[in-house]
C-alpha cells in the first residue's frame, strides 16, 4: 500500500462506513480515511447503533485488497492495535487493553470499537475499516461499560489529532502484517489483551459458553478453555 492515505472530512454523515461503501461502489480504490464530526446513523457489529457526537472520532479507512476474506479479517487486530496505541499516546498512564474480537478498553471500559466491512471491486475486494473512539464523551447506557479519554484525566485530543496518530499506527501495523504475516500482529495483540488467562463468558450466535480465555489462534479465533477442553471460537462476543 502507498502511505500516507488521503483524507476526506465531513461535518456530518449518516456513517463513515456507509460513505466508504458508496465511494467504493463508485470506483474509489483508496487508501483514504473518511471522517465525520458527527454521525447520525453510525453502527457497529450486528447493526448496533454507535453514537458519535462532536468531539469524538468516527473514521473509516477505505482500501482495496486481493486477500481472501478470512485473511482480510485479520485487519481488525491491526486496527485494534493502532487504536490502542493512539489512546496510549494521549493517556500514557492509563491501562489500555484490547478485547476480542475488536474492542479497545481503557481501565476495563470500552473506549473504541472497530467494524470491518467488505464488498466486491473491479480488482479483489474493497475493505472499510471503521474505527470509533470516545475522545470527549461516551454513551452512558451501553451494554459493556464505556469511557472516554477525557474521563481518564487527560485533555481529550481533537479528532484530527487523534486521526493523525491513529493513521500512523495503522500504517505501521499494516506494513508489519503485509511484510511479516499475522503472527507479528497476533503477538503484539496478545501482549495488550485484557482478561488473558482469566474467566470469560463468550456469547455466540446460538449459545453462551463459559471458560478461561487462553488467547487467540493463528487465524485470530478465540481460544476458550472449558474444563480442560480448548475450543476455537471464530465469532462471538466476550464479557469478563
Amino acid at each position: 500500500m502507498i502511505w500516507p492515505a488521503g483524507k476526506i472530512r465531513y461535518g456530518e454523515l449518516d456513517s463513515t462506513n456507509s460513505e466508504a461503501r458508496r465511494l467504493a461502489e463508485a470506483g474509489e480504490a483508496g487508501p483514504v480515511w473518511i471522517t465525520a464530526d458527527r454521525q447520525t446513523a453510525g453502527y457497529g457489529r450486528r447493526g448496533r447503533s454507535w453514537q458519535t457526537d462532536t468531539g469524538n472520532l468516527a473514521a473509516t479507512l477505505l482500501l482495496r485488497s486481493d486477500s481472501a476474506p478470512a485473511i482480510v479479517g485479520q485487519l481488525s487486530f491491526v486496527a485494534a492495535l493502532a487504536a490502542a496505541e493512539m489512546a496510549a499516546h494521549f493517556a500514557p498512564q492509563a491501562a489500555i487493553t484490547v478485547k476480542w474480537p475488536n474492542d479497545v478498553l481503557a481501565e476495563g471500559r470500552k473506549l473504541a470499537g472497530i467494524l470491518l466491512e467488505t464488498g466486491p471491486a473491479s480488482e479483489g475486494v474493497w475493505l472499510a475499516v471503521g474505527i470509533g473512539v470516545n475522545l470527549a464523551t461516551f454513551p452512558p447506557d451501553s451494554e459493556f461499560p464505556a469511557i472516554s479519554l477525557a474521563q481518564l484525566g487527560v485533555a481529550a485530543p481533537s479528532s484530527d489529532q487523534a486521526l493523525t496518530v491513529l493513521a500512523a499506527r495503522f500504517a505501521h501495523w499494516y506494513d508489519a502484517w503485509m511484510g511479516e504475516g499475522f503472527e507479528t500482529v497476533r503477538s503484539a495483540w496478545l501482549a495488550r489483551a485484557g482478561g488473558l488467562g482469566g474467566p470469560i463468558r463468550a456469547r455466540l450466535p446460538h449459545e453462551t459458553r463459559y471458560g478461561v480465555f487462553e488467547g487467540i489462534d493463528a487465524a485470530g479465533a478465540l481460544l476458550l478453555n472449558e474444563q480442560g477442553q480448548v475450543r476455537a471460537i471464530a465469532a462471538g462476543e466476550v464479557f469478563f
